[in-house]
């Protein structure tokens, strides 16, 4: 079978994720689509980035929802990867996105291509970023009964169950994936106060219970697991995919995982690493031939 490999905010192995250089080296390295995760700004526009805050990917702090576009432009989203960025794909001024200019890249390619958006939360604006990524995109010229924007084939992700009931009020469900993971408890008490970490935890809780529950009654057409929840929960996830689901399984970056969900039959891949995805499934199915 084809196996469709997602670019995890772009080649971010390689380049800062979610910069012009990765996403243009994920499509160098051939990737089938582009994942991205969106956020709006203090004056409304969509960009790439994918933390509520800039500190971990920029030389900037505080909330992106706090800034304009224009403060965002004056501040680095490269360099904290320490990889040499060639010419060819910009200076440092030039690496950040908003969603139209990673739309202008995209379109510019000579082939079909698949764009997957997140819509990140929680957000302060709520489902206004629903509400404005889907007007951007009819402005655009995207057509909601195809999910069709040029030679692009838009699909829609949240882990937020309230972002995905909004979402299939207006597209296609086939286009439309739940994100699923286990939650953590340790992950969430390493940064967060035990008071705080109790409250997010059950937040936490109940959006998968409900993720899950959306998934199950076949709501939407794409299953998004992380490669963690896919290898505990292995009977759920070979019934999904009995029922005629798609299965986006991220974050997939080695070749263990790979030959799993090959094995599996899981149809879309996202990964940080999309020319050795590729490389390595190829080997996989150039061996199923023989």
């Amino acid at each position: 079978m084809k196996h469709l490999v997602f670019a995890h905010r772009g080649a971010s192995h390689r380049y800062a994720e979610h910069t012009r250089a990765a996403f243009l080296q994920a499509l160098a390295e051939g990737a089938d689509g582009i994942e991205c995760d969106v956020h709006l700004t203090e004056d409304l526009e969509l960009v790439c980035i994918h933390d509520t805050t800039l500190d971990r990917t920029s030389s900037g702090t505080g909330d992106v929802a706090d800034h304009t576009l224009q403060q965002l432009r004056e501040l680095d989203f490269a360099s904290w990867k320490g990889a040499n960025i060639p010419p060819e794909f910009g200076g440092i001024a030039d690496q950040l996105l908003t969603l139209e200019e990673l739309l202008d890249l995209l379109r510019a390619e000579d082939r079909e291509l698949e764009l997957a958006i997140e819509l990140k939360h929680p957000s302060p604006f709520g489902l206004k970023l629903e509400e404005r990524l889907i007007a951007f995109l009819m402005s655009e010229g995207y057509d909601p009964e195809t999910s069709r924007l040029a030679n692009l084939h838009i699909s829609f992700m949240s882990f937020n169950p309230d972002s995905v009931r909004h979402l299939l009020e207006r597209v296609p469900a086939d286009v439309v994936c739940q994100l699923v993971a286990d939650v953590r408890p340790e992950d969430v008490r390493n940064t967060l106060g035990p008071l705080t970490a109790a409250a997010v935890m059950n937040l936490l809780r109940r959006a998968l219970h409900e993720g899950e529950h959306i998934i199950e009654n076949g709501a939407v057409g794409l299953a998004g697991p992380s490669i963690d929840y896919v290898r505990a929960h292995p009977e759920r996830v070979k019934r999904w995919l009995e029922e005629g689901l798609r299965l986006r399984v991220w974050t997939v970056d080695n070749d263990d995982d790979v030959d799993h969900l090959h094995d599996l039959g899981a149809q879309e891949i996202t990964t940080n690493r999309p020319a050795d995805v590729l490389r390595r499934l190829e080997g996989k199915q150039t061996s199923d031939r023989v």
